[in-house]
């Protein structure tokens, strides 16, 4: 068994502002469509979904059902694999609001937002 470090591997498939926010909302909302996806993240674009929504699909952590109707309805849902991923980005979630809360204790409210 290789003893190496391996969050580099679990960082390729995370890394990036859009998946762990597309994570969340599947994990928050269940399964979605990909019209509300866009809708809960107003500042991703539709290319960038896709590309961010095909590589969660290629690693196995989501699932994408097409359903076949005109116009075409594509469904986003967590897979068994990918629900392991829940602890890891509550966690993060949980750690995101502390850093929050500790950036405003250090520097007041109004320099928070400088950070995001």
């Amino acid at each position: 068994m290789s003893h190496e470090c391996k969050v580099e591997t679990a960082l390729d498939i995370l890394v990036g502002k859009w998946k762990p926010v597309i994570l969340f909302n599947i994990f928050q909302h269940g399964t979605l469509r990909f019209s509300e996806l866009q809708r809960l993240i107003p500042n991703i674009t539709k290319k960038m979904l896709t590309t961010q929504l095909r590589e969660l699909e290629y690693h196995d952590i989501i699932n994408r059902k097409v359903y076949p109707q005109v116009p075409p309805k594509v469904e986003y849902s967590i897979t068994d694999y990918g629900k392991g991923l829940t602890p890891l980005l509550e966690s993060m979630h949980e750690w995101g609001l502390s850093h929050i809360a500790h950036l405003d204790k250090i520097y007041g409210e109004n320099n928070t937002e400088k950070s995001n």
